[in-house]
């Protein structure tokens, strides 16, 4: 036994270890052996590969508790491929096919599937979180280890026809008692398709699949962390930069040298130049693989199963969002540019790029008289935490209790755990925290699911568990105060945690935050609001020292400084959005560079000119994270925006607002039509209609910058 598995086995009660080990060792037949298909989570970071459902029902093993789930991955797994070739001719025999293929019922295929998916999600997952945030790096190794070869065991049943033969059949089935069974199977059938089984060529396509997938992390690497950190050395001015996001946000918002910014802006969007080629490779890999599965493109094959349906409607949406802001968007350059010559005087030729974060920043500060410190002083993380529970409380009726946890089971001293209990329906959830920065951390915020909740049986449902991981500085919640950024971000991976936790789907294939992507980052967008509404803020946002409940004078200058120059903000999502769509569209002229297409679409649907020499795609990781999918942030935004204005607005922390969101919305995670819930809950006219695609109806979203009555007024 390694080093790494004695330490592991240490840690836990010693019939838990006895209870895996004999586990693993006499029951091959029962591991959770998957098939997967390539999706794009909503979460963050990379491409996630999500387990379907395939194996014999595992009634004979134990069922694991959540509090296991974590300690026991690493055992689990390095026992697990000890024994994989093994494993895998059971696999290859054909038997597990055929227990499933045989099986009497439509509903019990289903039902199997799922309790394998189920069983999967909880090894990779698991090892997700643990890849992210674990302190100890042999843990960390092994973890990769397992991410990576797990997908071997899972290969065989992702293209098995019997298999793929058997979901088919049960999607056509009209014996199927729920209508969440028959969505099951719909989408089981379509994550088959993904992998081009059903294609007449289907025994190379998963050869071209992997092949085709390569560039993606050679570009992934080369835009993460520390691996950005090259330097720029500006000898004329004495400075020494670090072109590091961090570090370039810091300079352009700061430095009041345009020199200065202008190099530092310039270098920052041009390394790493080895990406350009690496997205050139990625590009064509991906539209090579749409064509190969029978999609005109990249983007059509992303966006088929989403509420947009097609590219084309896509498009249309960005490009109708991008003519209703550009008038606002042009007043607000030339309020900047005019406030840069009254500062510079006959120096000033021109507003630049390197300009927008300097000269707005002053005047935000100076038109609402904000300092940062200030703000951050009502906002200790202790309080917004605090936050959190009143928002539950509120809003479902629940509370959040402090958990102990097992021996092992923690991955750090600093992690918390709480479970979401109601006060009929008992423990809903269990939600675990870890908010602190610390060396070899994923670097931003984002929501882990652990594990779906599903219905076992007619009196028992598993619950859900989610990690909600941050990097907040500093090391106890006593002394860490958080900038308003900061409770935005952490209300909106709340908002996702609650999908989680307030889920209550038969199948854990839809538990959640498992919808489609346009429709995925609705509930956490919603809750953001949460953080700007004074009737909120004053229930925890209290000074750090004084106790003071935060004024509401400050708040009402927090909002003015976020709407100061929103059209402009807004027009650059929508800009991104546009490269991103047309990068992954349809490769007309292929001959092109990614450079020119960016500059065209910068010139044609901004206000800012763009500056030659540079190279902003290569650090835009969302082109690999959520190829052509970055419009469903957008989508997300005016849902959000009209569920705010007809439901949240009036009394956003009323009990009868939050039973509607549960029971309409939260609670079905992906098991409903988006378009279903979201008509449900606040009536039609939420989503409008468009050449058989669904978009957002952008009213309330538009309402809520003030861009229809600004130019209304403009005309009069």
């Amino acid at each position: 036994m390694s080093t790494l598995i004695r330490r592991a086995a240490a840690k836990l009660r010693p019939n838990m270890f006895l209870n895996y080990a004999v586990w693993i060792f006499t029951r091959p037949d029962s591991l959770a052996l998957g098939s997967t298909s390539i999706r794009w989570s909503h979460h963050h970071r990379s491409l996630r590969i999500r387990p379907l459902k395939n194996s014999k029902r595992l009634s004979t093993v134990r069922r694991r508790s959540h509090r296991e789930v974590y300690t026991l991955v690493v055992l689990f797994l390095s026992l697990l491929f000890k024994f994989y070739e093994s494993n895998l001719r059971f696999v290859r025999s054909g038997e597990l096919v055929n227990r499933i293929s045989m099986m009497p019922s439509s509903a019990e295929i289903i039902q199997a599937m799922d309790e394998i998916s189920d069983t999967v999600c909880s090894v990779v997952d698991s090892a997700e979180l643990c890849r992210h945030t674990h302190p100890d790096r042999e843990f960390v190794e092994e973890a990769n280890k397992a991410s990576m070869r797990i997908n071997e065991y899972l290969h065989y049943l992702n293209t098995n026809h019997t298999l793929y033969a058997a979901v088919k059949r049960a999607e056509q089935d009209d014996h199927l008692l729920t209508k969440e069974s028959h969505r099951a199977a719909h989408n089981l059938r379509i994550d088959f398709e993904k992998g081009g089984i059903h294609l007449s060529s289907a025994s190379r396509i998963p050869k071209q699949i992997h092949h085709l997938l390569t560039p993606i992390h050679r570009f992934t690497s080369g835009t993460s962390g520390g691996s950005l950190g090259s330097w720029s050395n500006m000898k004329e001015k004495g400075f020494r930069i670090i072109t590091e996001p961090r570090n370039l946000v810091s300079v352009l918002h700061w430095v009041a040298d345009d020199e200065v910014r202008k190099m530092a802006y310039i270098q920052g969007n041009s390394v790493p130049r080895a990406n350009l080629k690496v997205l050139d490779e990625l590009i064509a890999a991906r539209h090579e693989l749409s064509q190969i599965m029978g999609y005109k493109s990249y983007a059509e094959f992303v966006v088929k199963q989403n509420l947009a349906s097609s590219p084309e409607v896509v498009m249309s949406f960005l490009c109708e969002m991008s003519e209703m802001i550009r008038p606002k968007a042009d007043q607000e350059f030339e309020t900047i540019r005019n406030f840069k010559r009254e500062k510079c005087g006959q120096r000033c030729i021109d507003l630049e790029p390197w300009d927008e974060t300097y000269y707005t920043g002053m005047m935000k500060s100076s038109a609402h008289n904000l300092d940062s410190s200030i703000v951050a002083s009502y906002f200790p993380l202790r309080q917004c935490i605090e936050g959190l529970k009143v928002l539950v409380k509120s809003l479902f009726g629940a509370t959040f209790h402090n958990v102990p946890m097992a021996p092992g089971e923690s991955w750090h001293p600093e992690v918390l755990k709480l479970s979401l209990r109601h006060p009929e329906e008992g423990d809903l959830g269990y939600l675990y925290l870890d908010l602190y920065s610390r060396k070899g951390k994923y670097p931003g915020c984002a929501n882990f699911a652990i594990k779906g909740g599903r219905r076992i049986s007619e009196t028992e449902y598993q619950l859900p568990v989610v990690a909600l991981v941050c990097n907040f500085s500093g090391s106890n919640s006593s002394n860490v105060r958080l900038n308003h950024w900061e409770v935005e971000t952490l209300f909106h991976e709340f908002g996702h945690a609650l999908h989680s936790l307030l889920s209550r789907t038969d199948f854990q294939h839809f538990s959640g935050t498992r919808v489609v992507l346009d429709f995925a980052e609705t509930p956490s967008n919603l809750f953001e609001y949460y953080a700007w509404d004074y009737r909120v803020l004053r229930t925890f946002a209290k000074h750090h020292s004084t106790g003071e409940i935060i004024p509401e004078k400050l708040v009402t200058s927090m909002l003015g400084a976020r709407d100061m120059f929103a059209a402009t903000e807004l027009q650059r999502q929508v800009f991104y959005a546009l490269v991103d769509q047309t990068l992954f569209g349809e490769q007309q002229a292929s001959s092109r560079d990614t450079s020119s297409i960016v500059a065209d679409l910068k010139r044609q649907y901004t206000s800012w000119k763009h500056v030659e020499g540079t190279h902003w795609q290569i650090r835009f990781s969302h082109l690999v994270n959520y190829g052509a999918g970055y419009y469903s942030y957008l989508y997300a935004r005016c849902f959000a925006a009209t569920i705010w204005k007809k439901l949240c607005q009036e009394d956003p922390l009323s009990l009868s607002t939050g039973t509607s969101l549960r029971t309409k919305l939260l609670q079905h995670g992906g098991a409903k039509e988006p378009s279903e819930m979201l008509n449900d809950l606040v009536g039609e006219g939420i989503v409008r209609y468009c050449n058989e695609g669904i978009v957002p109806d952008m009213t309330g979203f538009m309402d809520e910058l003030r861009l229809v009555e600004d130019q209304q007024a403009t005309k009069r």
